[in-house]
């Protein structure tokens, strides 16, 4: 590393100096999906599906898109079946204390599993809760549309995780 690199590495900047070229003459693939990079490049995009080792989403981590992806969809279902509690009751609802009890059971069992995301048996298991969502519609008709909505959002999740990991 030169003078200049070192003063500029020590001033808090990561990298070479401005217009300086690095002491291997390797070029990172720091940009978008599909640039290529110099080292070791076989004339192939860096982001494309033919290239070993290459990510074909493009993304740099796709394991943990995948899974903020779920968590997030778990943590949305979490939210609306709290807030549907109250409407429910006051619009003629007859949630007693029993099924407030299996609505707030299943928000929490979403939450749980948003957190358990990184083993495979989560995911088969926020499966099921969809399916225990819809099975809440016998307590009142709002949580069986609510298992319905939330059952396709949590296909297309699979979906798309099934589409970026393979």
């Amino acid at each position: 590393m030169s003078a200049p690199d070192e003063a500029a590495n020590r001033a808090g900047r990561t990298g070479p100096a401005a217009g300086s070229a690095e002491p291997s003459g390797r070029v990172e693939d720091d940009g978008p999906a599909g640039t290529a990079s110099s080292a070791g490049s076989t004339g192939t995009a860096a982001g494309s599906t033919g290239t070993p080792g290459g990510r074909p989403s493009g993304l740099r981590d796709p394991d943990r898109a995948v899974r903020g992806l779920g968590a997030l969809t778990l943590s949305v279902e979490t939210l609306v079946l709290l807030l549907a509690i109250q409407p429910i009751r006051l619009l003629g609802g007859d949630l007693g204390g029993s099924a407030i009890g299996v609505v707030v059971g299943l928000a929490m069992l979403a939450v749980v599993l948003a957190g358990c995301l990184r083993r495979p048996w989560a995911w088969h298991a926020a499966t099921v809760l969809q399916g225990l969502l819809l099975l809440a519609g016998f307590l009142h008709w709002s949580l069986g549309a609510l298992g319905l909505i939330f059952a396709g959002v949590w296909a297309y999740v699979l979906h798309v995780r099934r589409a970026i990991l393979g």
